[in-house]
């Protein structure tokens, strides 16, 4: 059946989706001044993240059952609706409290909008049109995490930190206008029981699992009781929670088990754990890396990561229309051949690259996964039947959240300890016995007997211990990458044909 709205459905839904997916870096550039307006100490503004997170984290497996209770048009428009105002609240926030209280509403409102975009471009498409509708939520989905430290910082450096949230306002207006507008509400089917045992049990899981993964750093990880207490309440939690799952009927379960039955759903939520995490942490690791080692302004910085996001829209909306014609697991193999070459050329870096040197494996990096998340998404939910998609995109979001959430932790962890050691190991070769002070020209400029000459020293020792950090990173990223391409044959592609068995429902008028 034609669509006649369908072009304003989907402007409208991935206004909102961008708008989400932009906050989950947007604010990350602006944490220094909120601190300095908020009179807070690094680890209190750091609340400001993880609010956001935590509180996302837990609603986003509530999406199905919320849609199924109230119908998808009416979640959909109180969630954008109540993250616009929850944004505008925290760009009016004076305090900790309230700017933290904000987030957490943010995280709340916003935890839907990502896997019910999904679901409504799934619908309103036909199944050939389907690949081509997903290469569309993909690039909301890639790119704004990618361009929201560059827009950030300019709007932090051009206005104030405060436009970082104000500028959703706009766009949430716009996204709900469409989505009212064009949307047609769908009847509440009220299949699904509220399962309170589950969800408090994965509540309680994923809660823990995601103040533990953002604050273990700075608790020094299981040097701390609160690390221990989150660790044992998050497994704890979680053995609770797949016993109940396994022992009580589907209809009755906050989490459908029968999805797990499903090949291509497992497997698509393995691998899209693998690109939350190397995706999320690549970004993480470059601008610091830059800022940090190499001296990049904030705008330069932007300017050189923004190709990257270029790279990832170029290849999805290629990779849309090449769904139904090219065997999926070939352009998945792609992908990831293309984002490990790309990482594999980053652990070659040095502190005297120049900008192309940052641009082109960034570029070459934006298309591989763009060629990864369009057929991954094609592949994941083309054997899932309808009515199982909203729980099926809501678990798909998550299980990529928590990647990346891991990847970010593990890769910083590993970052303060690489520079550490390496820092040591530069450090056993400043001796008198080093030939290098013999020359005179080294022995003035770092002369031991001088403060200056041995802070100068060590600061040059630094720098190079912390690079050896980032490009030990940047290889364990590739290895990953490599590891998983065998699994992609655990993956089956259907034919253009066999894709016809998802009927779209229609929901606009």
């Amino acid at each position: 059946m034609a669509e006649p709205n369908r072009r304003m459905i989907t402007l409208s839904i991935m206004a909102a989706t961008i708008m989400q997916t932009l906050d989950t870096t947007i604010a990350n550039v602006a944490l220094p001044h909120m601190q300095g307006t908020m009179s807070a100490s690094q680890d209190q503004i750091a609340w400001v993240l993880t609010a956001y997170i935590v509180a996302a984290a837990i609603a986003t497996p509530l999406t199905g059952w919320v849609v199924d209770r109230f119908g998808q048009k009416r979640v959909f428009l109180a969630s954008v609706i109540g993250f616009t105002i929850a944004s505008a609240l925290c760009g009016l926030s004076n305090s900790l409290a309230e700017i933290v209280l904000a987030r957490l509403l943010q995280g709340v409102f916003g935890a839907g909008l990502v896997p019910m975009a999904q679901v409504v471009l799934m619908d309103i498409n036909p199944p050939e049109k389907q690949g081509s509708a997903l290469a569309v939520w993909g690039m909301g989905v890639m790119v704004g995490p990618i361009l929201g430290p560059t827009l950030g910082g300019w709007l932090t450096d051009t206005y104030d930190w405060r436009w970082v949230f104000f500028i959703n306002i706009p766009v949430g207006a716009l996204a709900t206008w469409g989505i009212w507008r064009y949307l047609h509400p769908h009847p509440a089917t009220r299949r699904m029981r509220f399962d309170v045992f589950g969800f408090a049990t994965l509540s309680l899981a994923i809660g823990a699992l995601q103040m533990l993964l953002d604050r273990g750093q700075q608790n020094d990880w299981f040097s701390s009781v609160e690390t221990w207490v989150e660790a044992v309440a998050a497994s704890v939690a979680l053995v609770y929670f797949l016993a109940h799952t396994a022992l009580t009927p589907p209809q009755r379960s906050f989490l459908d088990y029968r999805l797990l039955k499903n090949r291509n759903y497992v497997s698509g939520l393995g691998f899209i754990f693998i690109v939350g995490l190397v995706l999320y942490a690549t970004r993480a690791l470059l601008p610091t890396m830059l800022e940090n080692l190499l001296d990049y302004p904030v705008t330069l910085t932007g300017l050189v990561t923004a190709p990257s996001g270029m790279g990832t829209m170029l290849s999805m909306l290629i990779a849309g229309r090449l769904i139904g014609r090219v065997d999926l697991r070939l352009l998945l193999l792609t992908g990831f051949a293309l984002t490990a070459f790309s990482l594999w050329q980053m652990s070659g870096y040095s502190l005297d690259i120049d900008q192309a040197a940052v641009i082109w494996p960034g570029v070459i990096q934006g298309i591989g996964l763009g060629l990864v998340f369009v057929p991954l998404s094609a592949a994941t939910f083309v054997t899932l039947s309808a009515e199982m998609r909203s729980q099926g995109t809501a678990i798909f979001s998550l299980v990529r959240n928590i990647g990346s959430s891991i990847g970010i932790s593990m890769v910083q962890a590993l970052l303060v300890r690489g520079t550490v050691s390496a820092h040591a190991a530069l450090a056993e070769h400043i001796t008198p016995l080093n030939p290098a002070w013999t020359n005179p020209a080294v022995s003035r400029a770092y002369d031991l007997a001088h403060p200056h000459s041995a802070a100068a020293l060590d600061a040059l020792i630094e720098r190079q211990a912390s690079m050896i950090g980032y490009l030990d990173d940047y290889r364990l990223m590739m290895v990953l990458t490599v590891i998983a391409l065998p699994f992609i044959f655990l993956l089956r592609s259907p034919r253009r044909s066999s894709m016809a068995v998802i009927e779209p429902q229609a929901l606009v008028e």
